[in-house]
């Protein structure tokens, strides 16, 4: 099977990890440039694609792949939406998922004549609405930090959430075809007095997460149409509460979590190759190694060898 990575970095670890699992079985595991654009060089494409990069090249590539039947893990619409921090907070609290209250906002000046008219309460974290690779997020305790941060990003559409007391960490839950992983790391937000866990131990695996998290988490998978994703939640004892949702997140340093996304890609790529041998009652091709096409064949797993 032709498994294709949509990274800007394909040496990412847990993609690496992936790779090399999948090229052990026999399979063959090739990148492509989120700027080539939707009408890129992918002739024939590959059986399913991995979609780790998020640029709006990455997602035009990968709609592009979709509107010829490929299947893409995640979906496109699916990864956009959550760049969006807007319509994440409003779909996951229609969801009944407890996502942080989200208010939207021109931009920071926006929230300063809100707070300054009494509409709007601190603390509150201010976050860019566009989820992206050095975007805002800021903790706002006075309205000097907020007139700075008015300065600083003038013409920057922001959230505001309510900063609720934690520990200074978050509990990042890392889900693979429903699969759970999971971590504590310390918030961008933690001051210097969160340096350390309260209880001295940053270890924390599924066996401590709670039942009630990890429904959350799962449920999470299903109202964003994820396979692979992240969730944040506010590290304590109290409720969860969610104020993140990632589309295909790093997963550092998680055992075993590079052969569950190994076994899903050969799992949905078997799905599509089928999906298209019965709609056109001819096995799609697939190029092997040397670039001829062959019939792609169902693979039962990362172990099975493939072209």
């Amino acid at each position: 099977m032709r498994i294709g990575l949509i990274a800007s970095s394909p040496d990412h670890p847990v993609l690496a990890a992936t790779a090399a699992l999948l090229t052990a079985g026999g399979h063959h595991v090739e990148a492509l440039d989120p700027a080539a654009g939707p009408d890129g060089p992918f002739d024939p494409p590959a059986d399913v694609y991995l979609l780790k990069a998020h640029t709006p090249a990455a997602l035009a590539l990968a709609r592009g792949l979709e509107e010829r039947g490929v299947p893409v893990v995640n979906p496109s619409a699916a990864t956009e939406l959550c760049q969006d921090r807007v319509a994440m907070a409003e779909l996951a609290r229609r969801a009944g998922l407890p996502f942080a209250p989200t208010r939207a906002a021109a931009d920071p000046a926006e929230l300063l004549g809100a707070v300054e008219a009494g509409e709007l309460l601190l603390p509150i974290v201010v976050k860019s609405r566009h989820s992206r690779r050095h975007d805002l997020v800021a903790r706002v305790d006075d309205t000097a930090r907020l007139r700075a941060l008015a300065e600083e990003w003038p013409d920057e559409p922001v959230v505001a959430q309510p900063y609720l007391p934690s520990t200074g960490w978050d509990q990042k839950l890392w889900v693979v075809a429903g699969q759970l992983f999971c971590a504590r790391r310390r918030s961008e937000l933690a001051g210097p007095e969160h340096a350390e866990l309260p209880d001295g131990d940053g270890g924390f695996g599924p066996a401590e997460l709670s039942a009630e998290r990890a429904a959350v988490a799962l449920r999470a998978g299903e109202v964003f149409g994820l396979d692979v994703y992240g969730v944040d939640l506010l590290d304590g004892p109290g409720e969860p509460v969610v104020v993140d949702v990632n589309a295909f997140p790093g997963i550092r340093g998680q055992a075993g979590a590079p052969e569950a996304l190994a076994a899903l890609a050969l799992r949905v790529g078997a799905a599509g190759t089928a999906a298209g041998s019965a709609v056109s009652g001819v096995p799609r091709q697939r190029a092997d190694s040397t670039g001829a096409a062959t019939p792609a064949p169902a693979d039962a797993g990362p172990g099975t060898a493939a072209g």
